[in-house]
């Protein structure tokens, strides 16, 4: 680790999206990065572009977690983007698809949680990423928005109980975010047509609005935050969100 860094940031789910670029905000503020994902191609790519290093990390897989993160020296930064989406009506929705989206979305947090509170250094910072989906109901996203809200109330406890030393646990709840997990949104006639009638700012999200704000969370300038929910979405949180159930639906009517 250089001299200058201040210290090993793990971004879990650092191979795409809102992880990646996290972690080339982490790393710009000085950060030595381990990149945690589950594909261990994309993440060999990214610690290779970051001077970082990768390593292999299931988050539905607590042996996965434990190993990840016992190796990790001076850890001072963790940031949890592993997530899913399963759709379906709650009349509808398989089993299967319930407990894949909670499995990977709230257990994983818990782990992660579980595992990065163990090893983090002494006033150090923990964020995950949750959703506006964990205060503001879809139509077709019961799973989802269930698992999301358990993520929300997770850090509150998580803040309490890690507060003794000083490490700072939030969470940031992105609205729609152009990233190859939303991609699938933009084939639905309209779907974000209304999404962006229901946002004050008029657009969808990037990821780097993401890391902005996860770049401020790990650094001394949110030094007295923790347990707090950053509503990241445009605004889009003060209306309602669009009747995803509905036009999938209309798209399947002949």
């Amino acid at each position: 680790m250089s001299t200058s860094s201040p210290g090993v940031a793990v971004v879990v789910g650092g191979a795409s999206g809102i992880g990646l670029a996290s972690a080339r905000r982490l790393r710009a503020s000085g950060f030595d990065l381990v990149i945690a994902d589950i594909n261990d191609e994309a993440a060999g790519t990214v610690a290779a572009e970051l001077d970082g290093r990768a390593i292999h990390l299931d988050v539905t897989d607590e042996g996965s977690v434990t190993t990840g993160f016992a190796g990790i020296e001076d850890l001072r930064a963790v940031v949890n983007c592993a997530g899913l989406s399963i759709p379906g009506a709650i009349t509808e929705l398989e089993l299967a698809g319930w407990q894949t989206t909670v499995d990977i979305c709230l257990t994983g947090s818990f782990l992660v949680l579980k595992h990065a509170g163990r090893h983090i250094a002494d006033g150090g910072s923990i964020t995950m990423i949750a959703s506006l989906n964990g205060r503001q109901p879809g139509t077709g996203m019961a799973a989802y928005c269930a698992a999301k809200a358990g993520v929300l109330m997770l850090v509150e406890v998580a803040a309490l109980e890690l507060a003794e030393r000083g490490v700072r646990v939030n969470a940031v709840s992105p609205g729609l975010v152009q990233t190859p997990l939303t991609e699938p949104l933009s084939f639905i006639p309209g779907l974000t047509e209304e999404y962006l009638e229901n946002t004050p700012l008029g657009r969808v999200g990037q990821p780097d609005d993401v890391a902005a704000t996860v770049a401020f969370l790990a650094s001394a300038d949110a030094g007295w935050m923790t347990g707090a929910a950053i509503d990241l979405n445009g605004g889009a949180h003060l209306q309602r969100y669009p009747d995803i159930l509905g036009k999938v639906r209309a798209l399947a009517q002949p």
